[in-house]
């Protein structure tokens, strides 16, 4: 039984692109689901696929590497927000990561979306991680 099932998604894509692998296989969820589209949509990931027709529903993701030295282009992923200690910001208090070269996605009441997009609407929430 996973109790922080965000964090296992993070670390099983951390531990893929360490590992080079192309393809990683990752249990599905909504909101899962939703931090794919985002990674996909920002660039750090080649591409994504729902598998919904199997059980246990599976999400397939292509990671992405720069073609002549090979390095991901996640160089990290980070946890904020877990289940025993919830991490909220206000609008104003939106995080940058990297002084805005990497993302900070946010759970709002308007769904999942980049810090970027959450300033730009003016709300805040909770902030489930950091990647760059």
């Amino acid at each position: 039984m996973l109790t922080d099932p965000i964090a296992d998604y993070l670390t099983r894509i951390r531990n893929a692109a360490l590992a080079k692998h192309k393809v990683v296989e990752i249990p599905a969820s909504k909101m899962k689901k939703e931090i794919t589209k985002i990674l996909f949509d920002k660039g750090y990931i080649l591409n994504y696929k729902f598998e919904d027709d199997i059980f246990p529903k599976q999400i397939k993701i292509a990671l992405k590497y720069h073609p002549t030295t090979k390095e991901s282009a996640m160089s990290k992923l980070t946890r904020v927000s877990s289940p025993g200690l919830r991490k909220y910001v206000g609008a104003t208090e939106l995080p940058r990561v990297l002084n805005g070269l990497g993302i900070a996605i946010i759970s709002t009441s308007k769904g999942l979306m980049t810090d970027k997009e959450a300033r730009a609407l003016n709300i805040g929430g909770e902030v489930i991680c950091y990647i760059s």
